[in-house]
């Protein structure tokens, strides 16, 4: 499928992803306040059930760039 050429800049500034996007920074933040993580460190934080709209609290987790980028 071919996308046109503002199509991914407006997924990306719609309200939904802004929210989703705001809950992941949110947990990051929280993680650094805990020195769980720090910038420039490599970690990420991941879904442990994979999906990328369930950003509870619980599903969330740090885990190294490398473990999270990795191909299946």
């Amino acid at each position: 499928m071919a996308y046109k050429k503002g199509d991914y800049k407006k997924y990306h500034k719609s309200k939904r992803m802004k929210k989703e996007r705001a809950k992941r920074n949110k947990n990051r933040r929280e993680a650094e306040r805990k020195k769980r993580v720090k910038k420039g460190d490599g970690k990420h934080i991941d879904h442990k059930d994979g999906n990328p709209r369930n950003n509870t609290k619980g599903n969330l987790r740090v885990v190294s760039a490398r473990k999270n980028r990795k191909k299946q």
